[in-house]
């Protein structure tokens, strides 16, 4: 069985020193109460015959929105805890979270009641200051933040310093 891949873009833009990134909080009933730990890069599955890039625009506008102009840059790949290999692109750009239009998902909820309940695929989008997206998101993402801050030229220390594991992280997406 072919190892399920990913890919995602994670936005960036710079304000005065700080740089920000944008990322996502997926919806449904099992991440509404969650926060630390549950933030995301936008992504998704790579189709057949998609490359990894034409999947991570896709993606971003199933997901977010309208990407802003530019070429998004290969940044990292990462391998969630479930497996999934996870190619993210970086681009520096911005976006008004405000203009968040994401597609919807079919849940049954609550469980075996019958009943079918839609959702987004992300329920907010938010700019983070790199250090306290380091906190917020995946666990199995937190190698992006680095890589990005690396990238860019800033202290590993932007990125945050790498917090206690949160036990049993459950993966989205």
């Amino acid at each position: 069985m072919p190892q399920a891949r990913s890919a995602g873009i994670l936005l960036y833009r710079r304000r005065a020193d700080l740089v920000e990134v944008l990322l996502g909080h997926p919806g449904g009933p099992y991440w509404a109460r969650k926060d630390e730990g549950a933030w995301m890069v936008p992504k998704g599955a790579i189709e057949p015959g998609e490359d990894a890039l034409e999947a991570a625009q896709r993606e971003f506008a199933e997901e977010v929105g309208p990407l802003p102009p530019g070429m998004p840059e290969q940044l990292h790949t990462v391998r969630q805890n479930g497996g999934k290999l996870v190619e993210v692109f970086a681009l520096e750009g911005d976006f008004d979270p405000a203009q968040l239009s994401s597609e919807m998902f079919e849940l049954e909820w609550p469980p075996r009641s019958g009943r079918t309940r839609r959702f987004p695929e992300l329920d907010r989008v938010e700019w983070m200051e790199l250090a306290r997206a380091h906190g917020r998101i995946l666990k199995s993402q937190r190698p992006v933040l680095d890589v990005l801050a690396e990238r860019l030229g800033l202290p590993a220390a932007a990125a945050g310093q790498p917090e206690q594991d949160q036990p049993g992280e459950a993966q989205a997406g």
